[in-house]
């Protein structure tokens, strides 16, 4: 049965006095109260018991602010979501007035790519697609938001979405910038013009009931004026108070941390302002993603710790353990794959799943970070790995070395693996050490156990930072979130630490 009601400022009250050791602050002039952190969705999905215990512990113990999207596990994630808070509901464990939805529309990509496809083969294409990359599409136009916010409400299973946003719209501007000779006021002023046009209609939206309110994420609310694909804050703010003077435009969401600093550094904006400044003049909430997960030099580096490894180990160890992975590999093509009685197709995939060792060599100290690696290693090596040999144990009449060849490959395999990752792991336990004491050096205020909790209390500090959005995937990811909601920081006009913090490498 479909979830009936919506946020209230009664509910999250009565939400905040349930959980007394926890700040809530107040949602722009909603009335509506939300945790300090929110629970990011970016990455869960339907059937993942790990993510389903996360999400039931984070609303269980305090965070009432849940952020979804349309595209995150192509719909699973507001699934997720939705069947949780349902869970919840008649367990008599939460009311919907207390937990605050934030969903978002724009890309067309999965299942919406596919939907687009075919609209457009029946001759009903939804008009002003952005054709960015092979599989990837992004729209805002109303037709396209009316259909979206329809799917996401199924898929939440709710009469109403809080808090509605137009996803990342300046996928418009950054296929233009890519086009020779666009003139750039011509573009910006059809960007604007779009954006114009969903707010109108969002407005519908909001006197229909099927959302409260809306706003923008968009990773370029940061940037200099100067970039092409720079969103400008007050520009749609003008747009917003022209449509209406009761106008529901109350929330924008942006990328701020420890290293990309641009939304409490840049001054893009009118009398000097930064991007926080300018939306805690106008009263606008603020939701900071990707906290924890910065986007530096072309790499992903997660502010994090790291520990150390038990058994560190040095690059001649790598190099050591990957040269017999490839002894073993060069053996096994030329002597025991032609043995197995499969054709050449299957043969070839199994020769390009059992060569980790020449997959390596020379490229094992290219992979990034840690976590980087770690992703690598689990959804890509070990995962090809093991099919490869599951496949080749379902074979009939292999030959007697196999086997043997096959164990002792497993273990040379593990081998290799644990040396690289033990030296990645021991690189980013310093990286890792080194960001935190260049943070506090920063701010001493911003010192907290760990570097995530250092990170989001940098963010919760400063003035016009409204919730910060966490990836909590795991029950200890939630911990961790609320051990730090629980110390206390004075939220104050923070210009210099975060100038402190752009001026250093860190």
């Amino acid at each position: 049965m479909t979830i009936s009601g919506k946020a209230t400022a009664e509910g999250t009250a009565v939400y905040r006095s349930d959980h007394p050791s926890l700040t809530y602050v107040p949602l722009s002039d909603t009335g509506l109260l939300i945790s300090q952190a929110g629970f990011g969705g970016y990455r869960i999905n339907l059937d993942n018991g790990w993510q389903e215990q996360a999400l039931r512990f984070a609303l269980q113990n305090g965070i009432n602010l849940l952020d979804t999207s349309s595209n995150y596990g192509d719909g699973g994630s507001e699934r997720l979501m939705g069947r949780m808070v349902a869970e919840m509901i008649d367990n008599g464990e939460l009311q919907r007035a207390q937990v605050v939805i934030v969903s978002k529309v724009g890309y067309i990509q999965g299942f919406n790519f596919a939907l687009a496809k075919q609209r457009k083969a029946e001759g009903r294409p939804f008009p002003n697609v952005v054709a960015y990359d092979d599989g990837l599409e992004h729209c805002i136009h109303p037709e396209f938001i009316e259909d979206q916010l329809t799917r996401s409400l199924e898929r939440l299973d709710m009469e109403t979405i809080d808090v509605y946003l137009l996803h990342n719209p300046e996928y418009y501007l950054m296929r233009e910038a890519r086009i020779t000779g666009v003139d750039r006021k011509a573009a910006t002023d059809e960007y604007y013009r779009r954006i114009r046009m969903a707010f109108t209609y969002l407005e519908t939206e909001v006197a229909n009931g099927r959302i409260q309110y809306y706003g923008i994420s968009a990773n370029t609310f940061p940037e200099a004026a100067s970039e092409f694909t720079h969103t400008d804050l007050h520009r749609v703010w003008e747009i917003a108070t022209d449509i209406a003077a009761d106008h529901h435009f109350r929330l924008v969401q942006m990328p701020l941390n420890l290293f990309e600093t641009g939304a409490a550094t840049e001054k893009n904006q009118p009398h000097d302002q930064t991007t926080l400044q300018s939306a805690a003049e106008k009263n606008l909430a603020v939701l900071i993603n990707r906290p924890l997960n910065a986007i530096w030099q072309n790499t992903v580096t997660r502010l994090a710790d790291v520990p150390t490894p038990n058994y560190p180990a040095t690059s001649e160890d790598v190099s050591t353990a990957v040269d017999s992975l490839l002894k073993m590999e060069n053996h096994f093509q030329q002597t025991l794959l032609t043995q197995i009685d499969v054709d050449e197709d299957s043969r070839n995939v199994i020769r390009e799943c059992l060569a980790i060792g020449t997959m390596l060599e020379g490229r094992w100290g290219g992979f990034g970070t840690y976590q980087n690696w770690q992703e690598i290693r689990t959804r890509f090596i070990l995962y090809r790995a093991r099919t490869a040999i599951d496949y080749i144990y379902e074979q009939e009449n292999l030959p007697e070395e196999l086997p043997i060849w096959l164990d002792n490959y497993i273990e040379a395999v593990n081998e290799a693996l644990a040396a690289v990752t033990a030296f990645y792991q021991e690189r980013s336990s310093k990286e890792a050490t080194h960001i935190k004491k260049t943070a506090v050096a920063a701010d001493p205020e911003w010192e907290a156990e760990t570097l995530s909790q250092t990170a989001v209390r940098a963010l919760l500090s400063t003035k016009g930072v409204t919730s910060v959005l966490v990836g909590m995937r795991q029950q200890p990811y939630v911990e961790d979130v609320l051990q730090g909601l629980e110390q206390p920081i004075e939220v104050k006009e923070r210009d210099e630490s975060w100038l402190a913090c752009k001026r250093v490498d860190v």
